[in-house]
Protein backbone atom coordinates (compact mmCIF):
# COMPACT_ATOMS: atom_id res chain seq x y z
CA UNK A 1 0.00 0.00 0.00
CA UNK A 2 1.02 3.73 -0.74
CA UNK A 3 0.39 6.73 0.56
CA UNK A 4 1.07 10.41 -1.19
CA UNK A 5 1.20 12.90 1.64
CA UNK A 6 0.95 16.87 0.85
CA UNK A 7 2.82 18.98 2.66
CA UNK A 8 5.36 21.76 2.26
CA UNK A 9 7.27 21.57 5.76
CA UNK A 10 10.05 19.58 4.67
CA UNK A 11 11.46 18.42 8.14
CA UNK A 12 7.64 17.23 8.85
CA UNK A 13 7.00 15.42 5.60
CA UNK A 14 10.28 13.16 5.75
CA UNK A 15 9.50 12.73 9.74
CA UNK A 16 5.92 11.17 8.33
CA UNK A 17 7.38 9.46 5.56
CA UNK A 18 10.31 7.74 7.31
CA UNK A 19 7.52 6.51 10.36
CA UNK A 20 5.53 5.49 7.84
CA UNK A 21 8.21 3.22 5.70
CA UNK A 22 8.60 1.84 9.26
CA UNK A 23 5.22 0.37 9.07
CA UNK A 24 5.52 -1.10 5.83
CA UNK A 25 4.14 2.03 3.92
CA UNK A 26 5.53 3.71 1.50
CA UNK A 27 4.93 7.39 1.04
CA UNK A 28 5.85 9.62 -1.72
CA UNK A 29 5.71 13.54 -0.72
CA UNK A 30 4.44 16.19 -2.47
CA UNK A 31 4.47 20.39 -1.40
CA UNK A 32 1.78 21.68 -2.83
CA UNK A 33 -1.76 21.03 -4.50
CA UNK A 34 -0.68 21.11 -8.45
CA UNK A 35 1.76 18.81 -7.49
CA UNK A 36 -0.34 16.68 -6.18
CA UNK A 37 -2.81 16.01 -9.22
CA UNK A 38 0.35 15.46 -11.27
CA UNK A 39 1.24 12.14 -9.02
CA UNK A 40 -2.08 11.34 -8.90
CA UNK A 41 -2.14 11.04 -12.31
CA UNK A 42 1.21 9.05 -12.49
CA UNK A 43 0.28 6.50 -9.73
CA UNK A 44 -2.06 5.00 -7.47
CA UNK A 45 -2.39 5.59 -3.82
CA UNK A 46 -4.60 3.82 -0.83
CA UNK A 47 -4.32 6.74 1.15
CA UNK A 48 -4.48 10.63 0.69
CA UNK A 49 -2.86 12.81 3.61
CA UNK A 50 -3.56 16.67 3.04
CA UNK A 51 -2.43 19.58 4.59
CA UNK A 52 -4.72 22.50 4.53
CA UNK A 53 -2.29 25.61 4.47
CA UNK A 54 -0.15 24.59 1.22
CA UNK A 55 1.12 26.64 -1.87
CA UNK A 56 -1.50 26.85 -5.01
CA UNK A 57 -3.66 24.79 -4.47
CA UNK A 58 -4.93 24.09 -0.87
CA UNK A 59 -5.85 20.80 1.16
CA UNK A 60 -9.57 21.91 1.22
CA UNK A 61 -10.02 22.32 -2.90
CA UNK A 62 -7.67 19.43 -3.30
CA UNK A 63 -10.25 17.52 -0.81
CA UNK A 64 -13.13 18.93 -3.06
CA UNK A 65 -11.44 18.10 -5.92
CA UNK A 66 -10.54 14.96 -5.50
CA UNK A 67 -14.63 13.87 -4.62
CA UNK A 68 -15.87 15.26 -7.44
CA UNK A 69 -14.42 12.10 -9.30
CA UNK A 70 -12.69 9.85 -6.85
CA UNK A 71 -15.42 8.83 -3.47
CA UNK A 72 -13.32 5.82 -2.38
CA UNK A 73 -9.90 6.81 -1.46
CA UNK A 74 -9.77 7.62 1.94
CA UNK A 75 -8.72 11.51 2.98
CA UNK A 76 -6.97 12.44 6.39
CA UNK A 77 -6.36 15.98 6.78
CA UNK A 78 -3.31 17.23 8.78
CA UNK A 79 -3.44 20.71 9.78
CA UNK A 80 -2.67 23.13 12.18
CA UNK A 81 -5.90 23.87 12.52
CA UNK A 82 -8.77 22.58 14.82
CA UNK A 83 -11.67 24.66 15.35
CA UNK A 84 -15.08 22.94 14.19
CA UNK A 85 -15.67 25.00 11.24
CA UNK A 86 -12.49 23.68 10.15
CA UNK A 87 -13.53 20.27 10.68
CA UNK A 88 -17.06 20.72 9.36
CA UNK A 89 -15.52 22.30 5.84
CA UNK A 90 -12.79 19.40 5.36
CA UNK A 91 -15.70 16.38 6.02
CA UNK A 92 -18.34 18.66 3.77
CA UNK A 93 -15.20 18.19 1.41
CA UNK A 94 -15.30 14.73 1.53
CA UNK A 95 -12.43 13.78 3.87
CA UNK A 96 -12.36 10.78 6.23
CA UNK A 97 -10.60 11.97 9.14
CA UNK A 98 -8.95 14.97 10.20
CA UNK A 99 -6.14 15.00 12.88
CA UNK A 100 -4.52 18.59 14.45
CA UNK A 101 -1.05 19.50 14.80
CA UNK A 102 1.17 18.42 16.54
CA UNK A 103 -0.24 14.90 16.77
CA UNK A 104 1.64 11.27 17.56
CA UNK A 105 2.96 9.33 14.41
CA UNK A 106 1.20 6.36 16.41
CA UNK A 107 -1.76 7.90 16.63
CA UNK A 108 -1.77 9.15 12.51
CA UNK A 109 -1.17 5.08 12.11
CA UNK A 110 -4.21 4.17 13.83
CA UNK A 111 -6.50 6.54 12.11
CA UNK A 112 -4.40 4.97 8.36
CA UNK A 113 -5.39 1.27 9.19
CA UNK A 114 -8.77 1.76 10.42
CA UNK A 115 -9.80 3.32 7.61
CA UNK A 116 -7.77 1.34 5.13
CA UNK A 117 -9.64 -1.96 6.38
CA UNK A 118 -12.91 -0.10 6.22
CA UNK A 119 -12.49 0.86 2.58
CA UNK A 120 -11.34 -3.14 1.54
CA UNK A 121 -13.87 -4.52 3.95
CA UNK A 122 -15.82 -6.82 0.98
CA UNK A 123 -19.71 -5.25 0.40
CA UNK A 124 -21.28 -9.04 0.06
CA UNK A 125 -24.76 -9.76 -1.59
CA UNK A 126 -26.99 -7.90 -3.19
CA UNK A 127 -28.81 -6.35 -0.21
CA UNK A 128 -31.93 -3.83 -0.11
CA UNK A 129 -32.61 -2.25 3.46
CA UNK A 130 -35.95 -0.14 3.26
CA UNK A 131 -37.32 1.88 6.10
CA UNK A 132 -40.04 4.24 5.43
CA UNK A 133 -39.14 5.65 2.08
CA UNK A 134 -35.52 5.57 2.29
CA UNK A 135 -33.42 2.58 0.41
CA UNK A 136 -30.09 1.59 1.04
CA UNK A 137 -28.30 -0.78 -1.47
CA UNK A 138 -25.92 -2.64 0.38
CA UNK A 139 -24.18 -3.74 -2.39
CA UNK A 140 -23.74 -1.37 -4.44
CA UNK A 141 -23.55 1.38 -1.65
CA UNK A 142 -26.33 3.49 -2.94
CA UNK A 143 -28.91 5.84 -0.78
CA UNK A 144 -32.17 6.95 -2.71
CA UNK A 145 -35.17 8.20 -0.45
CA UNK A 146 -38.42 8.85 -2.62
CA UNK A 147 -36.58 7.56 -5.45
CA UNK A 148 -34.21 10.04 -5.02
CA UNK A 149 -30.64 9.10 -5.41
CA UNK A 150 -28.62 11.06 -2.60
CA UNK A 151 -25.15 11.68 -3.25
CA UNK A 152 -23.35 10.53 0.10
CA UNK A 153 -19.05 10.54 1.21
CA UNK A 154 -17.75 7.10 2.24
CA UNK A 155 -18.21 8.25 6.01
CA UNK A 156 -21.74 9.35 5.89
CA UNK A 157 -22.89 6.17 3.92
CA UNK A 158 -21.00 3.91 6.52
CA UNK A 159 -22.62 5.96 9.61
CA UNK A 160 -26.04 5.88 8.16
CA UNK A 161 -25.44 1.98 7.32
CA UNK A 162 -24.96 1.48 11.17
CA UNK A 163 -27.93 3.48 12.02
CA UNK A 164 -29.89 1.26 9.61
CA UNK A 165 -28.61 -1.72 10.94
CA UNK A 166 -29.20 -0.76 14.49
CA UNK A 167 -33.00 -0.81 13.65
CA UNK A 168 -34.22 1.42 15.87
CA UNK A 169 -32.16 1.17 18.38
CA UNK A 170 -30.05 4.28 20.14
CA UNK A 171 -26.14 4.01 19.51
CA UNK A 172 -23.80 6.60 21.67
CA UNK A 173 -21.68 8.44 20.14
CA UNK A 174 -18.46 6.21 22.11
CA UNK A 175 -20.23 3.35 19.64
CA UNK A 176 -20.52 5.02 16.58
CA UNK A 177 -16.89 5.79 16.89
CA UNK A 178 -15.40 2.56 17.65
CA UNK A 179 -17.46 0.90 14.94
CA UNK A 180 -17.29 4.00 12.62
CA UNK A 181 -13.50 4.91 13.23
CA UNK A 182 -11.85 2.16 15.16
CA UNK A 183 -10.57 4.89 17.81
CA UNK A 184 -12.19 5.70 21.54
CA UNK A 185 -10.20 8.83 20.96
CA UNK A 186 -12.74 11.48 22.80
CA UNK A 187 -11.24 13.88 19.78
CA UNK A 188 -14.16 12.12 17.22
CA UNK A 189 -17.25 12.69 19.39
CA UNK A 190 -17.98 16.43 18.01
CA UNK A 191 -16.84 14.67 14.18
CA UNK A 192 -19.48 12.69 14.91
CA UNK A 193 -22.22 15.59 15.54
CA UNK A 194 -20.67 16.98 12.75
CA UNK A 195 -21.45 13.95 10.30
CA UNK A 196 -25.06 13.60 11.93
CA UNK A 197 -25.64 17.11 10.78
CA UNK A 198 -24.76 16.18 7.30
CA UNK A 199 -26.67 13.29 7.17
CA UNK A 200 -29.89 15.33 8.36
CA UNK A 201 -29.17 17.80 5.41
CA UNK A 202 -29.34 15.18 3.17
CA UNK A 203 -31.50 12.45 4.53
CA UNK A 204 -34.40 14.34 5.90
CA UNK A 205 -34.75 17.82 5.13
CA UNK A 206 -36.49 18.22 2.22
CA UNK A 207 -38.60 15.48 3.87
CA UNK A 208 -41.63 15.72 6.24
CA UNK A 209 -40.83 12.45 7.71
CA UNK A 210 -37.84 12.35 9.57
CA UNK A 211 -36.05 9.46 10.25
CA UNK A 212 -32.30 10.49 11.86
CA UNK A 213 -33.32 11.43 15.69
CA UNK A 214 -31.20 12.23 18.75
CA UNK A 215 -32.18 10.77 22.42
CA UNK A 216 -30.64 13.59 24.50
CA UNK A 217 -27.32 12.01 26.71
CA UNK A 218 -27.77 8.61 24.72
CA UNK A 219 -26.98 9.20 21.33
CA UNK A 220 -28.89 8.81 17.97
CA UNK A 221 -31.27 6.74 15.80
CA UNK A 222 -32.89 6.14 13.13
CA UNK A 223 -36.59 4.94 12.60
CA UNK A 224 -39.94 6.06 11.86
CA UNK A 225 -41.45 7.95 15.21
CA UNK A 226 -44.26 6.62 16.30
Amino acid sequence: MKALLLEDDPTLSKEIQSFLLSKDIECDVVFDGELFFRQVKRQDYGIYLLDINVPKINGFDVCKQVRETNKLTPIIMLTAYGDIQDKTDAFGFGADDYLVKPFHFEELFLRITSLLRRSNKPQGTDKIIIIDDLQINTSEMLVRRKDELIDLTPKEYQLLLLLAKAKGRTLSKQSIAEQIWDVHFDSNMNTIEVYINFLRKKIDRNHATKLIHTRPGFGYYLKIED
